[in-house]
């Protein structure tokens, strides 16, 4: 938009100079991406977190707190240059300092999913984000295996209760449970934090070198893109689009589901999602907490179908019960 005096248009390309620490740094990003988007532009040159972030441009004020608000409702020119104020963090030492906490979780209406899901700039959004965020293998793919990708906080791992080893937050039968799948899924681990965040957190419970299974990605917050509904504004989603399109020979809506404890990160592939029980007050919780092992025996009794998209993962105990009835009564 070189040099404009108006709002960006949605779909255009605006190419944005940050002064930090003495240096100058380019992003580029869309009208129709939202402030956190710019954010996470931010932090992918200068590994200052976006919510480290305090960004600084003239004639805006604090509009740039919100990380909801729209480029394309901002005077952006790229001819004028945006300060940001932030500080790397090296060392993560308490887990709440990178992990977001986010109550206020919701459903949409069926037709509102819909809307989201096929509407044209959600699928450009998806797009870019297939250039521009790259996928490190740890393990390769396997072929004929489907794909199950999880969340950690509140899925895997109690992330806001606080403990002298971390394994004490650590979700009931997590090495079994990923044992146990493993035989037909490949895993991939994906995270609304940063990477150093999911590493640290996968190699302090024991995940990343288990010998019993191998996890085949880790992806983090930098993965994800805004959507915005009628009803609930803008928020971030995890769209599975991005795995299809990096791996199309091995991974597909037909042979995908994702964990996560917040279903809005479904919204952009609905028919793979299962809304996992939160794992909260470990140390209340820890002794009785089953979700892992009913989820291995729901993952394995639907291992063998072409498609799991068709299901509904809604009723995912439901189905359970009923396959392992079909097998007693056979």
């Amino acid at each position: 938009m070189a040099g404009a005096s108006s709002s960006a248009a949605p779909e255009e390309e605006v190419t944005l100079t940050v002064k930090w620490s003495g240096k100058e740094y380019t992003v580029r990003v869309c009208g129709d991406d939202a402030v956190g988007e710019l954010k996470r532009r931010i932090c992918e040159v200068t590994n200052v977190l976006p919510k480290r972030q305090k960004l600084l441009y003239p004639k805006v004020g604090s509009k740039l707190a919100n990380d909801s608000l729209l480029l394309s409702d901002l005077p952006l020119k790229s001819s004028l240059k945006m300060t940001m104020i932030g500080t790397v963090e090296d060392d993560i030492i308490v887990d709440q300092v990178d992990s977001p906490e986010i109550v206020d979780d919701f459903e949409l209406g069926q037709d509102e999913v819909v809307d989201i899901k096929d509407k044209f700039v959600n699928k450009q959004k998806l797009k870019r984000r297939v250039n521009q965020y790259k996928i490190v293998l740890r393990n390769p793919c396997r072929k004929d295996k489907k794909l199950l990708v999880l969340d950690i906080d509140y899925t895997l791992f109690d992330h806001r209760s606080t403990a002298e080893n971390p394994l004490q937050l650590m979700r009931p039968y997590l090495h079994e449970f990923l044992s146990a799948v493993y035989a037909e899924y490949d895993i991939i681990i994906w995270s609304a934090t940063s990477m150093k965040w999911v590493e640290l957190k996968m190699e302090q419970l024991g995940v990343l070198n288990n010998p019993n299974y191998k996890i085949t990605a880790l992806l983090d917050h930098l993965a994800m893109i805004n959507v915005q509904s009628e009803s609930r504004g803008v928020f971030e989603c995890k769209p599975l689009g991005l795995i299809w399109a990096h791996f199309p020979e091995f991974y597909n809506s037909r042979n995908t589901i994702m964990f996560d404890d917040l279903r809005r990160n479904f919204v952009m592939n609905p028919q793979n999602g299962l809304t996992i029980r939160p794992f909260r007050k470990a140390h209340a919780n820890r002794d009785t907490d089953q979700e892992l092992v009913k989820l291995t025996q729901y993952l394995l009794s639907i291992a063998d179908l072409d498609d799991i998209s068709v299901l509904d993962h809604k009723h995912w105990e439901k189905y359970s019960e009923a396959h392992s009835k079909r097998r007693r009564h056979t």
